[in-house]
């Protein structure tokens, strides 16, 4: 758990710092942008919606600050199951990395699932005439492409993932680089009477949705943190992955943003019958370099979206793995595969959940989904992990941190009081579907579900509490227990 070397028949180190940034910004940029450019206008009314951008890079940042000292410390792949485990298991045993697991399980497949709709959304532009049966069955089949292809060695992947990392910035680079070639400041900078008006009952909510739809976009900077056990050097790899990729992704989003503003006038953006309003990368494309270049940018932007979804599944896949592993999850879930050393319960469950989330965001709306998943994610992994880390700042001092937050605390308060604005406005924002009552009854089912599995695994409650030294020497020692495949 400190960097050293995996136990025989487990994870290999060999995704270095180049391929680890890759992994993260092709999970972050992906389709994100593409489809949610509209949105943030939509919720801010008008360009504006650049704030809410910014908005969600200060607290990408902020949080990204917090997995960086975590995952230096503790690189072991789950990210922060390990970090919870490590913070509150004096008090409440396993509950809080099992109840981290089991909210995985379902945001980062529904995450993926966002990738897929905007994958099919780009798709309508290439074939207008795209059903809403034939976009249902191409997403299936893409979300079943992309378990076949993760169905291999990590060595395959970061190769192949490296590749559609510079697809990606090419998509990106080229609806960049067309917004310059016919940029109208005047559009992209003339705002609504009371645009910024801070008192206005209407701002905060506003500000509350164009925030969530930003850390949306920026979600993916943790990717590598799931990995740590296959990550080189993770006590310097995984600080300078997280921070890149995160500085990199805002550079991009604000030059998208803004140039995209500057060509197709906002208000076609909050017209569902305007092409602008679910592919409009495509729509800046046709309007500067015509018909032809935009269906060529639209498919690298169709491969962009694949991209997206293989670097989450692939990150995502391996939470529930190292969890069971360390006895922290249900027991199936730790076996690899015999030759490729992937974790198949993972990713076939996690495969299963990404297709049943993309019918959900299909037959709804994106924003209604982007909504649950952020709620879903917001307590036990977002706010749960910023206690951790000051907890373990006081509680473990000895533990070794490679990397130390900057400007600690203020970081993290930042980080939590955004989080908090999230949450407290979900309902808000999505009328009628009750995110934030969703998400307390799937952490309701896991406190029931882990009640269940300590039962059977006889720990706290129904065993010892756990009061070892915390030195995560135990947790290695569960694995090679566990150790399968």
């Amino acid at each position: 758990m400190s960097g050293s070397p995996p136990p025989p028949g487990g994870f290999v180190r060999r995704v270095g710092l180049f391929q680890a940034t890759a992994i993260n910004m092709s999970q972050m940029c992906g389709i994100g942008p593409f489809v949610t450019i509209p949105l943030m206008v939509a919720a801010f009314g008008g360009p504006q919606a650049v704030v809410g951008f910014v908005a969600g890079a200060v607290l990408a940042l902020c949080d990204g600050l917090v997995w960086a000292e975590l995952g230096a410390s503790m690189p072991g792949s789950g990210g922060s199951y390990v970090y919870l485990r490590q913070a509150f298991r004096y008090r409440t045993g396993r509950l809080m990395p099992f109840l981290f697991v089991w909210t995985a399980m379902l945001f980062i497949p529904l995450i993926m699932s966002t990738g897929v709709v905007g994958f099919v959304q780009y798709l309508g532009y290439l074939a207008p005439g795209l059903g809403r049966t034939a976009g249902d069955l191409i997403g299936l089949g893409v979300i079943a492409l992309v378990v076949i292809l993760l169905w291999r060695g990590i060595e395959h992947i970061a190769r192949i993932t490296a590749v559609m990392w510079a697809v990606m910035i090419a998509s990106v680079l080229l609806v960049i680089a067309a917004a310059a070639t016919d940029f109208s400041p005047h559009m992209a900078f003339t705002y609504p009477a009371g645009a910024f008006n801070v008192l206005s009952g209407h701002y905060w909510p506003g500000f509350a949705a164009g925030l969530t739809i930003g850390i949306y976009d920026y979600l993916g900077y943790n990717t590598t943190a799931y990995m740590g056990a296959e990550i080189k050097d993770p006590g310097r790899t995984l600080p300078r992955s997280i921070v890149f990729s995160i500085l990199g992704i805002m550079a991009i989003y604000l030059l998208l943003q803004i140039g995209t503003l500057g060509v197709v006038d906002w208000h076609r953006m909050t017209d569902p019958r305007d092409i602008a309003s679910s592919s409009v990368a495509s729509a800046v494309l046709e309007e500067t370099w015509g018909r032809g270049a935009a269906d060529a940018v639209t498919v690298l932007i169709l491969v962009t979206a694949f991209a997206s979804v293989f670097a989450g599944l692939l990150g995502g896949s391996r939470v529930p793995c190292d969890a069971a592993r360390d006895r922290v999850f249900f027991r199936p879930y730790a076996k690899l595969h015999p030759k490729h050393r992937f974790p198949v319960f993972g990713l076939a469950t996690m495969g299963a959940i990404t297709a049943v989330g993309f019918l959900i965001g299909r037959h709804t709306d994106l924003a209604t989904l982007i909504q649950l998943l952020t709620t879903v994610m917001v307590i036990v992994q977002a706010l749960a992990q910023i206690v951790a880390l000051t907890v373990l700042r006081r509680r473990r001092p000895d533990l070794p941190r490679p990397y130390r937050m900057w400007l600690y605390p203020l970081p993290s308060v930042v980080a939590f009081a955004g989080w908090c604005v999230i949450y407290g406005y979900a309902d808000d924002n999505s009328p009628g579907r009750r995110p934030v009552e969703w998400s307390l009854a799937w952490l309701a089912l896991g406190c029931v579900a882990f009640l269940v599995w300590a039962r059977r695994e006889k720990v706290w409650p129904f065993g010892p509490k756990e009061t070892g030294g915390g030195s995560g020497d135990d947790v290695g020692e569960d694995r090679n227990a566990l150790e399968v495949g």
